[in-house]
């Protein structure tokens, strides 16, 4: 092989190590932008997660069974819910009012038909009269929200 082609080898290889240098460190760096971008969105999505999960003090009701308001009377609606409240201190409240509220419940689901409160409309229609008149006895406070935990219809 004469000089001048082992310096063109030479210069080849010595390019292609610069290119392959050149590509790793280029490689790399979009790797660690992109590790840096999901790194913030999944501390965005996490802080977003900690704010839609942060809900009040809850105050959980017993089961309820009641026949609805159907022709032949053969159907019925098992819920069981809890109450959410702000301020912790309206526990002490609902523990003595606990009564009452179950009377208005029990007033209010058995008025229903099945189809009323079979929908997703149905069951937040519900859940806004029950939040009404719940509100309606309390004095110290107010409940914010209710959650069923469990709403069978037979």
């Amino acid at each position: 092989m004469s000089n001048k082609t082992f310096i063109i080898l030479i210069a080849c290889a010595v390019i292609n190590i610069l290119m392959l240098g050149a590509g790793f460190y280029v490689v790399l760096n979009k790797i660690s932008a992109l590790e840096s971008m999901v790194d913030k969105k999944t501390e965005d999505e996490e802080g977003q997660e900690t704010d839609k999960q942060m809900i009040g003090q809850m105050y959980q009701l017993d089961t309820f069974t009641v026949n609805l308001a159907d022709k032949g009377g053969n159907r019925f609606l098992r819920v069981t819910m809890g109450l959410e409240m702000k301020d912790e201190k309206l526990s002490e409240e609902l523990d003595k009012r606990l009564p009452q509220i179950k009377d208005a419940v029990l007033m209010i689901m058995p008025s229903k038909k099945s189809h009323e409160i079979d929908t997703v409309k149905g069951k937040l229609a519900l859940r806004n009269e029950l939040i009404e008149k719940i509100n309606s006895i309390l004095t110290t406070g107010q409940i914010t929200n209710i959650y069923f935990t469990e709403f069978i219809i037979q």
